[in-house]
């Protein structure tokens, strides 16, 4: 048999493959216009797809384990650690060089992975495109234990359906462009999209435009990269993804296109941006459940994730079905609970009502909502900063150190033992880490200052650092000055210095009186509106 000889791609083609790389995506979400039965077809496709992987992450997961229990593979650890840490290339790479080799004896690769869900491929019905992508998903959690510091590869459980991804236009789900509209064909089904708004129909016929003209826009983008190192927007769909959702007790799919370049500019109903972009500096303290930031031309402080009704009442809400859920449990299963009301150890079989299921459905609408609505909260707060200014300060990412248990034994001031919970909860209801990601993504400039930056502690006006409890939320400075203690972080954020990422103290002396000002303004109007900002120390 010859062998198939290596295709040599042409200098233009090099110069696409590299404009590829370098261009940045954007996905846009349309649901589909498709009727019941297949609707049907395609969540039964997902959940065999849900049921293949979780095959595929007992096989990593054991592999993982026996990888794990070596005590050669530990030690190896920490001899990798020990040379990071000493700066030793050699010994790096030695260790990392037979880190690898005992990977590979014990089958914790992407290629064994990769090979073992083929024929959970056969098994299931599962096209092998989809089957692959799968493969790289649950890579992708290994991956995250071996080298992130991840515990453990999790299953999906009943209901959580994955998207149905292939990452390639031409198999799996087929794009095409037919009568001036988007049209998309999935295991013999082809069916089309609904437009609702304005920025979807420009979306559309961005991509309709490139997929009727392809060459000359990826020329023009190849030209543009080559004379003046521009990457414009070709508007290429990259790839498409089925994604199941049960909205209202409804079925519903989205199909998620990945296209090549920037998101079109959305316009509101007077034709006006939608979203203004500023310019200027923006310091952010982002606390667990608030925020504080100052910009140029103005102060804030608010509770993170607010829309509508208050987030409290979204969590009582959620109490009191789970609560009313537990009661019809323990109703249903007597057996399976003690006389004190804990649950009885070893094997269990559990009954559960038709009033339990309505409880547990109206439940999980419950946390749909409040999950939109968080994001749609989040998103909508990133762009108004955004229009405050291009360049955003803000501390470091520590949102999983707050969520972890403190280790420390001790007892409160009632002599009962002191609880160790922290932050999961408000961490779970607002959501600070989706806050940060989204302005990384959507400002210009992202600053990170650095640890011995410490705004939380600085006093502009003795230059010193003064350490403070976490319980006090209003200090005074040196002179006498009564601040808020977020907003003041979030000024010291904004009077930074980026040449040697310092607090640039002339900066900070200079405008400190104006910008006070505006920060006492601000607390008033909370006092007489009586807006209750969370662990803000304000008492109306």
């Amino acid at each position: 048999m010859s062998r198939r000889k290596k295709c040599e791609l042409s200098d233009y083609q090099k110069q696409l493959r590299q404009y590829h790389k370098n261009s940045s995506r954007h996905v846009l979400v349309l649901e589909a216009d498709i009727p019941y039965q297949d609707k049907c077809r395609i969540f039964h496709y997902a959940d065999l797809e849900r049921k293949a992987g979780n095959e595929l992450v007992g096989i990593m997961k054991n592999n993982l384990e026996q990888l794990n229990r070596t005590k050669k593979y530990r030690y190896l650890i920490r001899e990798y650690a020990r040379c990071k840490a000493a700066e030793d290339e050699g010994g790096l790479k030695a260790a990392a060089a037979k880190l690898k080799k005992l990977q590979q004896a014990y089958n914790v690769t992407f290629d064994f992975c990769r090979k073992a869900m083929e024929p959970l491929n056969d098994k299931y019905g599962i096209d092998a495109v989809f089957g692959l992508t799968k493969a790289e998903d649950v890579w992708r959690g290994v991956e995250k234990c071996l080298y992130s510091g991840g515990r453990d590869i999790h299953f999906s459980k009943r209901g959580d359906l994955p998207c149905i991804r292939a990452k390639q236009i031409n198999r799996g789900i087929i794009v095409k462009a037919a009568d001036n509209s988007l049209t998309f064909s999935f295991q013999g089904m082809t069916f089309g999209v609904l437009v609702r708004d304005r920025f979807e129909s420009e979306e559309v016929s961005a991509v309709l435009s490139y997929m009727n003209d392809s060459e000359a826009k990826d020329r023009a983008a190849v030209s543009a990269m080559n004379a003046t190192g521009e990457l414009i927007s070709t508007y290429r769909p990259c790839y498409a993804s089925l994604s199941c959702s049960v909205i209202r007790g409804k079925m519903r799919i989205f199909v998620h296109i990945t296209i090549e370049g920037r998101p079109v500019t959305k316009y509101n109903r007077y034709g006006g941006r939608r979203h203004n972009l500023g310019h200027g500096v923006v310091g952010c303290d982002i606390g667990t459940q608030t925020i504080a930031y100052t910009s140029d031309t103005e102060v804030g402080l608010k509770n993170l994730a607010e829309r509508g009704s208050s987030v409290s009442e979204s969590e009582r809400k959620e109490r009191l079905l789970l609560r009313a859920m537990d009661r019809s449990k323990r109703a249903t299963n007597p057996d399976n609970y003690n006389a004190d009301g804990t649950i009885r150890k070893g094997p269990k079989k559990w009954k559960f009502s038709h009033r339990y299921m309505k409880l547990k459905a109206r439940h999980a609408e419950l946390c749909r909502i409040n999950a939109v609505n968080r994001h749609l909260a989040i998103n909508e707060e990133v762009n108004y900063l955004r229009s405050l200014g291009d360049v955003f300060v803000t501390e470091p990412k520590n949102v999983k150190k707050l969520q972890k248990r403190s280790t420390k034994d001790g007892t409160d001031k009632n002599g009962r033992c002191a609880r160790k919970k922290r932050f999961g909860k408000s961490v779970r209801n607002r959501c600070p880490g989706y806050f940060q990601a989204q302005a990384e993504q959507k400002f210009a400039c992202y600053i990170e200052v650095p640890n011995s930056y410490r705004a939380s502690q600085y006093d502009h006006t003795s230059d010193s650092y003064i350490k403070k409890e976490l319980s006090q939320r209003m200090y005074s400075l040196s002179d006498g000055t009564v601040v808020q203690r977020d907003w003041y972080s979030s000024y010291l954020l904004y009077s930074i210095d980026t040449a040697d990422m310092t607090i640039d103290k002339s900066k900070c002396m200079n405008g400190f009186s104006d910008k006070y000002a505006k920060e006492r303004a601000l607390i008033s109007w909370i006092t007489e509106n009586k807006i209750r900002v969370l662990n803000s120390g304000i008492r109306f």
